[in-house]
This record gives C-alpha cells, sequence and structure tokens, in this order.
C-alpha cells in the first residue's frame, strides 16, 4: 500500500507544480527560467507517476 501512498502524493504534487506553472505564465514578469525549471519539475513528475501506475499493474 506505501506505492498507492506514493502516487497520491505524487498526483498531489503535480497538481500543485501545475498551479505553480498556470500562475508563472499568466505574470508577464516571470523569468523564462523559472517557468522552463516548473515545466521540467511537472514532466519529471509526470513520468514518475506513469512508471508506478506500470509498476503498479504489473503487481496486479
Amino acid at each position: 500500500m506505501a506505492l498507492q501512498a506514493h502516487l497520491v502524493e505524487l498526483e498531489r504534487k503535480h497538481k500543485v507544480l501545475e498551479s505553480e506553472l498556470h500562475d508563472a505564465l499568466v505574470h508577464p514578469s516571470t523569468d523564462d527560467l523559472r517557468i522552463a525549471e516548473l515545466k521540467r519539475r511537472k514532466l519529471m513528475v509526470r513520468d514518475e507517476i506513469n512508471r508506478l501506475r506500470q509498476v503498479s499493474s504489473t503487481l496486479h
């Protein structure tokens, strides 16, 4: 069940990053490097979620 809890936490983190990215994109003064970093982190979290879902599906 630890895997499921980890997935829930990653999904929460993904939503937070999505919100931060949206806020950054709405403010024209946001640094492009900040936007790129948020996108990179969001993508990494999404990839980890997908990887864990694949592991989870092979266990069931």
